[in-house]
């Protein structure tokens, strides 16, 4: 008896669904780039490849959120409803329209974070059941990759709603409404620690480079060529 209730309690979670996706953010403009994020190049890959990519490496089934139907070739797309409403909107989006507990979610210009990082977050909000779930380094808290719980969708509409700031103060507001805090985990301490691995080698301090402009590019490359020598 005990077998065939295992059988069906585990067939009714696969029918359910994962309980948590990766998105890939991007909704945005571009500007400081001067064209598609997202299309650009890093080591013959676009940017939003390379997002999509950790997401996967971390064990998750993968979408794109925001304004960028034209990605839809990368991976399914969740297009938040209203344009100009930046991350927040596509974050939003991507919780109205899932089912899964917690969303993953990492823009797609952070292409030399570790997936090892991705998976851990995620690892320790299944466990703790915390709101929101991000990292920090060198002491200061990252707003990307985030893991969030589906019971924040509603504070982070009227986040939104009302022209908040920014996804980190949302997302405060929205762990607040919850009574709890945003979670914070140290990279460099879990990289110390051993429980995050770096397949380059490279130093907490440079996983957290954002790609927004050219020269953020390059760098971005002499990293990655270093990191594969």
């Amino acid at each position: 008896m005990i077998g065939i209730t295992t059988k069906k309690t585990e067939t009714a979670t696969a029918a359910a669904g994962p309980d948590a996706l990766g998105f890939v953010l991007a909704g945005g403009q571009s500007s400081r780039m001067g064209q598609d994020k997202a299309l650009v190049r890093l080591g013959g890959q676009p940017l939003v490849a390379h997002a999509l990519g950790i997401l996967r490496q971390a064990g998750l089934e993968v979408q794109v959120a925001g304004q960028r139907s034209r990605l839809a070739e990368f991976a399914p797309v969740v297009e938040d409803c209203e344009s100009g409403r930046g991350p927040l909107g596509g974050i939003c989006a991507a919780l109205a329209a899932t089912s899964a507990r917690r969303a993953v979610f990492l823009p797609g210009d952070l292409p030399l974070l570790p997936a090892s990082l991705v998976a851990f977050l995620l690892d320790h909000a299944r466990i703790t059941g915390n709101a929101v779930t991000v990292s920090s380094v060198n002491g200061f808290a990252q707003t990307f990759p985030a893991v969030v719980n589906r019971a924040a969708l509603p504070a982070l509409l009227s986040e939104l709603e009302r022209g908040s700031g920014g996804c980190f103060s949302a997302f405060q507001a929205a762990a607040a409404s919850l009574n709890q805090p945003v979670t914070v985990l140290a990279a460099e301490l879990l990289a110390q620690s051993g429980h995050l691995v770096h397949a380059g080698g490279l130093p907490a301090a440079l996983w957290f480079l954002n790609v927004n402009a050219p020269a953020d590019l390059l760098r971005a490359q002499a990293h990655l060529q270093a990191s594969i020598r």
